[in-house]
């Protein structure tokens, strides 16, 4: 069993897999969005909080996901062009799932506890936000209420930027 998110691979608008072995000394925000959705303007937010850390070993990734209220109808390169508006400074992946049965392994090992050692966070709605260190480990989780410019959040990017930037 993996301790790090290093061993996924997902999958890239031009159906290519990328192995997250590529975000290795990132501190990175994974995040499952929708595009019509009450929290879709956190698009935006993460937009603005990437800029806030840019020049940083900082990185979003963005998986949509239909998993809640269909509010993800968008596929291809319909997906594709919407999230080109959005959210140009961050990566944004193909549409997956993110809970139950058939979610992808990815969200499986930040979501449950047995996986990820730390703790059982399954995304209860959109926009919920998982935080991991530059060794690849899940250390916080965040409810979509919590904006991605929420100065909790911002802090605790910080914090690990400048911890790990002192043991470097």
């Amino acid at each position: 069993m993996t301790s790090t998110i290093y061993p996924f691979t997902v999958e890239q608008f031009n159906g290519e897999e990328i192995s997250l072995s590529a975000f290795k000394n990132k501190v990175l925000l994974i995040v499952n969005t929708a595009s019509q959705c009450g929290f879709t303007p956190q698009l935006k937010d993460l937009a603005e909080l990437k800029e806030t850390f840019a020049g940083q070993d900082f990185e979003i990734l963005a998986f949509p996901s239909n998993d809640f209220g269909g509010q993800e109808p968008l596929d291809g390169a319909e997906l594709e062009a919407f999230c080109a508006t959005k959210a140009s400074n961050y990566r944004v992946f193909n549409k997956i799932r993110v809970r139950g049965p058939y979610a992808h392994p990815l969200f499986k090992f930040l979501s449950d506890k047995k996986q990820n050692g730390i703790f059982n966070a399954t995304p209860r709605w959109n926009f919920t936000k998982f935080l991991v260190d530059r060794s690849g480990k899940v250390i916080d989780f965040f409810y979509p209420f919590t904006k991605p410019t929420s100065s909790k959040i911002r802090k605790k990017i910080s914090r690990l930027l400048q911890a790990e930037n002192n043991e470097k």
